[in-house]
């Protein structure tokens, strides 16, 4: 039997347009320490390699530094490590890996899989690598790599490939996609006992003996991913299914909060649920609200967002989902008690919030709705100015 670690995705160097630079730089970090815990789950499984299916860095164009970082993590690692060039580092006329920096600080414990075909591990123990030679690969490597195969004699042998899976894209007519029953015949026909892919960031097993796997990436890098931040320790021995154990590695969170929000009730289970949420600094919530609320309770909402988000690794409204409506009423207008010159702008700006050019009330949503773009874009910021107003003139526990 042989043990080893099934990984993929690391796309080590990726940004996020949400993350502030001192968000981004920690986010980078947990990337980098993500292989650390590879390392120290191997040692603790006693696993015999790790294998990485594709895109270890997130393009052939990241920095020095990153490229240095990854290569001292896995030098750590007690085992032997077997990169993937996947579709974003590609072995194409600048990857990474025929670079001067790569060959000088490559440990040797680190071997790439530059070539396709059958590599040797250890006794009784092959790969089959599929790697990417460029981004827009016209044929289904896997298949190439596998096409000529006779079963091995003895041990074991294991796929590593990158791409997506026919089976997953049935509408997509790419020449790439890769073939699940190709995959599910060579298992059967013995030519490999196991089909370790990357390319999902989110952990899948695919086909009918569940013996297809994707791994995810080690760290969440999407809303949309469903199970992300874990490596599988797989267990493959000549004659018997392959046992695949998920372990969770990841320390980042991207959660979405799409709520309806109609009060003061609404708002105190939104704060609740946001102080919850731990740990903060390394967690990203991105908000869809929708629904109607006072002046006051508008400013309320901003006030315990902008609180958030100062905590959180970032908090920001998604757009396509956010539409909160504020009525305006006299007597909170009145409230403000500003007076002077402000007390005219107030007046302008209800009248702007509500469509029309003099005061009045708002029923409309911050998304728009009105009879214009351009109108309803003006209506938006009037509410927004009159929130913000509303917060300055009462203060932050407003």
């Amino acid at each position: 039997m042989v043990r080893f670690i099934h990984t993929s995705d690391w796309q080590l160097g990726m940004t996020r347009h949400f993350l502030e630079p001192e968000a981004q730089a920690r986010y980078t970090a947990a990337r980098i320490d993500a292989i650390r815990s590879i390392g120290a789950l191997a040692r603790e499984h006693r696993c015999e390699f790790v294998v990485v299916a594709g895109d270890v860095f997130e393009s052939n164009l990241v920095g020095a530094q990153t490229v240095r970082r990854a290569l001292e993590a896995m030098a750590a690692i007690e085992v032997p490590v077997y990169l993937l060039p996947g579709n974003h580092d590609p072995l194409d006329a600048v990857t990474i890996y025929r670079g001067r920096l790569f060959a000088r600080a490559c440990p040797p414990n680190v071997h790439v899989l530059d070539r396709a075909g059958v590599v040797p591990v250890s006794e009784g123990v092959e790969l089959v690598a599929a790697p990417w030679f460029g981004k827009a690969p016209l044929r289904d490597l896997v298949a190439d790599a596998l096409e000529g195969l006779s079963p091995p004699s003895a041990g074991v042998r294991v796929l590593v490939g990158h791409g997506a899976l026919d089976a997953l894209s049935p509408e997509s007519d790419e020449p790439s996609l890769i073939s699940l029953a190709g995959l599910e015949r060579a298992v059967d026909d013995g030519l490999v006992q196991y089909a370790a892919l990357g390319d999902k960031h989110t952990r899948l097993a695919v086909g009918r003996r569940r013996l297809v796997n994707y791994s995810g990436s080690p760290e969440v890098t999407s809303f949309r991913e469903e199970r992300p931040g874990d490596v599988l320790v797989v267990d493959v021995a000549a004659g018997a299914e392959p046992v695949v154990t998920p372990h969770h590695v990841g320390t980042w969170r991207f959660v979405t909060l799409e709520r309806e929000i109609s009060g003061d009730d609404d708002l105190d289970d939104l704060d609740e649920e946001l102080s919850r949420m731990d740990p903060k600094d390394r967690t990203v919530v991105r908000t869809g609200l929708t629904g109607t609320l006072t002046l006051r309770q508008k400013a309320r909402l901003d006030t315990l967002l902008d609180v958030y988000g100062e905590v959180l690794a970032a908090c920001f409204t998604w757009p396509q989902r956010h539409d909160v409506a504020v009525i305006l009423g006299d007597d909170e207008l009145t409230d403000l008690g500003v007076g002077g010159f402000v007390d005219a702008a107030v007046a302008d700006l209800a009248g702007l919030s509500n469509g029309s050019g003099g005061p009045g009330r708002s029923g409309g949503s911050a998304a728009g709705g009105g009879s214009g773009g351009a109108q309803d874009r003006q209506a938006e910021i009037a509410r927004e100015a009159l929130s913000l107003l509303y917060r300055l003139a009462k203060g932050p526990a407003a």
